[in-house]
């Protein structure tokens, strides 16, 4: 299938080459190298934190973070309905209740009210999950938190290089967490980053990524932590990735917007939001959510690569999740528009690498499928 459109693929250019050889020459290719704490350094700067900590993915991440803030049985942590396995994992590791949110019909973040409503006594964190392109509205939420002393776990995957209200996303949690998996803007193949201002919870997530060795006694271990390291040579791909992030934000709003005029009267999709009074979407990637009148997401996705175009899923709602339901959980929980959003929502071809003739094709059979007349437009 030499005519395949992959839903992504990552953009390396001659600079990832270059520090990658660097590293080769140097010898230093495991999680001992300099290029570490350089990106280390570097992406907590961008995001406007005092410290960085690599580990080796978002899911690593996450549970390093839910460790350092001592999130553990009797404890609640409120997380989004709609969103990656990884956040609801994180949380059931430590023995504290996972907390359900639905997400709103359009922008598929939480709705801060919601947020506020399940907060309780025993509401420990709440973990806010910017989904998609576009962040939460986390000020309301914050405010609140702040006021009864509740952590705030953001998880800023999907949005490096974006922003709220002017301020770095990554920027407003007690711990943030970043992923570099290869359909990020930033990759280092498989790789993480946590992000704290706080020099006691750096600290914590350093000692628990690196198997809590402790100076000096270095294989006697009063506390349990991961091999979650990262490499010198992921982090070296990473900083060439890093210098070129508003180039790759650029190019992604290019294709969100291309995509957006090109579909926008099609009355029988919806686009993504492009723009709230408090952020523009970053279109990590061009999710669309079909009406029911076109069938389910699931079959329209099998004819798009009939035609050699690929795409991807929407979440699958937490509550809904086979191996929750086996544990027992959420036997009452009704999460409508994850349910929707799940059912009908896929997206795009939306890569660093694509180009806008693919682009076209894949707008050429989306028309196609819609059996375009007049009827579907606005």
């Amino acid at each position: 299938m030499n005519n395949f459109i992959p839903v992504n693929s990552p953009l390396i250019k001659e600079r990832e080459k270059e520090l990658i050889i660097q590293c080769l020459d140097s010898g230093w290719i495991s999680s001992e190298g300099p290029f570490v704490s350089e990106f280390e350094d570097k992406f907590s700067k961008k995001v406007n934190r005092k410290f960085g900590i690599a580990c080796s993915s978002g899911t690593a991440a996450l549970d390093i973070a839910m460790a350092a803030l001592n999130i553990g049985p009797g404890d609640e942590v409120i997380i989004p309905a709609f969103t990656i396995i990884s956040c609801a994992s994180a949380v059931y590791k430590t023995g504290a209740k996972i907390v359900l949110v639905d997400c709103d019909q359009y922008s598929w973040n939480v709705n801060p009210e919601e947020v506020c409503n399940a907060i309780n006594e025993k509401t420990k964190a709440i973990l806010l999950v910017h989904i998609y392109g576009l962040p939460v509205d986390i000020d309301p939420i914050i405010k609140v938190a702040k006021s009864k002393k509740i952590a705030i776990i953001e998880d800023a995957a999907e949005q490096i290089g974006g922003e709220y209200k002017g301020k770095p996303c990554g920027s407003f949690g007690d711990i943030s967490t970043f992923s570099f998996y290869p359909n990020k803007h930033i990759t280092t193949g498989e790789g993480g980053m946590i992000v704290t201002n706080e020099f006691d919870l750096s600290e914590k997530c350093k000692s628990l990524r690196n198997l809590c060795f402790k100076a000096g006694d270095r294989f006697v271990h009063e506390e349990l932590g991961w091999n979650y390291r990262m490499t010198n040579l992921q982090a070296a791909l990473g900083l060439a990735q890093l210098e070129r992030l508003e180039e790759s934000i650029e190019k992604k709003r290019e294709i969100g917007n291309y995509y957006y005029q090109e579909l926008k009267n099609l009355s029988l999709i919806q686009l993504p939001i492009k723009k709230l009074d408090y952020a523009r979407n970053i279109f990590w990637v061009f999710a669309i959510v079909l009406s029911p009148k076109l069938g389910n997401a699931k079959n329209f996705m099998e004819k798009m690569r009939l035609k050699n175009i690929g795409t991807r899923p929407f979440f699958y709602p937490i509550h809904k999740q086979p191996v929750f339901k086996k544990f027992g959980y959420f036997k009452n929980d009704m999460h409508p528009n994850s349910e929707f959003i799940y059912k009908q929502g896929l997206y795009l071809p939306s890569g660093l690498n694509l180009k806008f003739e693919e682009i076209d094709r894949v707008v050429k059979v989306i028309k196609e499928l819609c059996n375009l007349d007049k009827k579907n437009y606005v």
